[in-house]
């Protein structure tokens, strides 16, 4: 497969493919989440299935019957509060999160100047991950970068310096764990580093000019926050100042969940359907 460049090069691929995938929308009554389905629909990979009910509950509930009993291949939030959806995707009765998956959040985006995309890890789920939770990141980044055709990713154990802190920052004792595991080839052919600043992982010369020398090399393919506060305020700040456009979706659930933000762009939501489609 010819790695995917740009957000565009997914919707090609998709067309190439021939396939559409049933896209389950929950309450999407607001034009913003019809525009982008109607998009997916109009672009061939994707086939349309409105749940609506006056109780967005029910049709959470409804939706995710649709996942689990195999009619439905995508998860869609529209018009609907990120609670009650998640509320219905973790129930340990009804729910589509197997037993034992960690649901956490990947994000591509297009930056302007920077050479191709760029993954990001966690802006909406975990809060605070646990070396397991960073662990499975760390696998979903690798997992969506190989989806696009990338060989060999480089993912970037993200810190605000490159020092370990067991006293002040005591995650980033765990990186040197994360980095023996890929390594030892558990997240597939990948190269992990860390810590790094964001900087350093994503331009070469901001990396020479600290005197570091690391395997990423200034060309990450995916970073890995150590916090919602810091992927999230990433996320916002590529979009508003950097005119970046985005994809995201949730992974570990049986089936991709697209969890947009009541701010994001129409293309942004298409962007993020086709990501879940490949």
């Amino acid at each position: 497969m010819k790695a995917i460049r740009t957000l565009d090069d997914m919707i090609v691929y998709l067309k190439n493919r021939g396939d559409r995938k049933r896209v389950a929308v929950v309450c999407g009554t607001d034009g913003h989440t019809q525009r982008a389905v109607e998009k997916a629909v109009e672009a061939g990979f994707a086939e349309a299935v409105y749940v609506n009910d006056p109780d967005p509950d029910v049709a959470a509930r409804r939706a995710v019957e649709l996942v689990r009993d195999g009619k439905a291949d995508i998860l869609m939030k529209g018009l609907i509060n990120t609670d009650k959806l998640l509320r219905a995707v973790l129930n340990k009765e009804t729910g589509i999160l197997p037993k034992g998956k960690i649901l956490t959040h990947i994000a591509v985006a297009e930056i302007p100047n920077y050479p191709k995309p760029l993954f990001f890890t966690d802006a909406a789920v975990i809060p605070y991950p646990t070396q397991e939770q960073r662990i499975e990141q760390v696998r979903v980044a690798a997992y969506a970068c190989h989806a696009l055709g990338i060989e060999e990713p480089k993912i970037s154990l993200v810190h605000c310096s490159e020092k370990v802190s067991e006293k002040t920052f005591p995650f980033t004792a765990g990186y040197q764990e994360i980095i023996d595991l890929a390594k030892e080839g558990r997240f597939g052919k990948c190269i992990v580093d860390g810590p790094l600043d964001v900087k350093c992982s994503c331009s070469v010369q901001n990396m020479w000019a600290k005197g570091i020398d690391s395997p990423i090399n200034g060309e990450a393919d995916a970073l890995i926050f150590p916090d919602i506060e810091a992927g999230n305020s990433f996320y916002k700040t590529l979009t508003l100042f950097g005119r970046a456009e985005t994809a995201g979706v949730l992974q570990g659930p049986m089936a991709p969940v697209v969890l947009p933000s009541r701010g994001d762009s129409v293309f942004s939501k298409y962007y993020s359907i086709a990501l879940a489609a490949v």
